[in-house]
């Protein structure tokens, strides 16, 4: 598949970007290379390959959750710039 100047123009009005000439052959250029080399790997048989999620296995070092005391409300709020009561005091950001 080759890709036309008129395609990059077309992606290039979807996207909202101006394209000088130069740019729109190198880009269409580019492009049909690109799409070459995806048509290289789809004519390779890989009838017997089975698909992976990963290149390399990958097993997860997750650990149990325990449960554990957490800090007290006044330890956590001792550090606030500002609070009111129980709570953090932050600036009005909307109406």
């Amino acid at each position: 598949m080759v890709i036309t100047i008129q395609d990059v123009e077309n992606v290039a009005r979807l996207a909202r970007l101006s394209l000088s000439d130069a740019e729109k052959e190198l880009y269409a250029s580019q492009l049909s290379r690109i799409i070459e080399n995806f048509n290289e790997l789809k004519a390779v048989d890989t009838t017997n390959i089975e698909p992976l999620a990963h290149a390399l296995p990958v097993t997860n070092v997750l650990r149990e959750d325990e449960i554990k005391p957490s800090l007290g409300r006044d330890v956590l709020l001792a550090n606030a710039p500002d609070r009111e009561g129980a709570f953090f005091r932050v600036p009005r950001i909307g109406e």
